[in-house]
């Protein structure tokens, strides 16, 4: 006999608690339908997934808020949506189509577990839809932020936002973390008005927790949108908007 094909790998990482009304039934459904590995206890581990599960009615998401049972919304991004799909059918669950999903380049289905929590499994097109061209022009993003007094900006977004200074002038500051830059510029009636920027993070809730350490204007704790990124935003000295977002849930 031939050996079923593996099941294929989750990628991106997860962490969730979820209310269930039967913790063997449910047990079963992420061990021998979705292919999680049991540790006990209720916690489910695959790849760099992990569930635990939780009797009760409510239980804490991870920005420690009760949801209700069945109302969670988990993001799974896969190494192949469509083998993972053939798979999960083929272990008896009922995934819904394929779609493409244009506005975050992802191919995404959905299924529901026992207790009506909604699994989303993606997968990047990005890369297979545009070829690998070792001519490509561009390779980064440079946003430019307006404000009326740039120094203080500067000091700003180095003291409070945890960037470093690249360079820095009167009427423009080049502000670096990690892999992005960005630029502070004077707001004239060329640059006017409120900018706004986005960016993709490693960690939402840990960026979160070190910006409201530090006095960000923080606009409120991070949300797991249903479209595969968990964001939060805050709001500059002078009113500029940054939104954060992880790519996972």
């Amino acid at each position: 006999m031939t050996p079923p094909p593996p099941r294929p790998e989750i990628v991106a990482p997860l962490s969730r608690q979820l209310a269930v009304s039967d913790l063997g039934r449910s047990e079963a459904f992420y061990r021998d339908v979705l292919g999680f590995h049991s540790r006990g206890d209720g916690e489910l581990v695959s790849g760099p997934a992990r569930i635990q599960l939780v009797v009760g009615d409510r239980a804490a998401d991870s920005s420690d808020r009760p949801r209700p049972r069945g109302a969670a919304i988990l993001f799974l991004q896969v190494a192949d949506v469509a083998a993972m799909r053939d798979f999960l059918a083929g272990r008896g669950a009922s995934p819904s189509e394929l779609e493409k999903v244009n506005w975050i380049k992802m191919r995404m289905f959905q299924l529901r577990d026992p207790d009506g929590h909604t699994l989303w499994f993606g997968q990047s097109f990005q890369g297979t839809d545009q070829p690998k061209d070792p001519l490509r022009q561009l390779l980064q993003a440079l946003p430019a932020l307006p404000l009326a007094d740039v120094s203080a900006g500067v000091a700003y977004y180095r003291d409070v936002l945890g960037f470093r200074i690249n360079y820095a002038q009167a009427d423009l500051g080049v502000m670096d973390r990690d892999d992005i830059t960005l630029l502070l510029v004077q707001r004239t009636a060329r640059h006017a008005g409120i900018g706004t920027c986005e960016f993709y993070v490693r960690d939402a809730d840990a960026l979160h927790a070190e910006l409201v350490a530090r006095g960000a204007n923080v606009q409120g704790p991070p949300v797991s949108q249903p479209w595969g990124l968990r964001t939060f935003r805050i709001l500059d000295v002078e009113g500029n908007e940054l939104m954060f977002a992880q790519p996972f849930e």
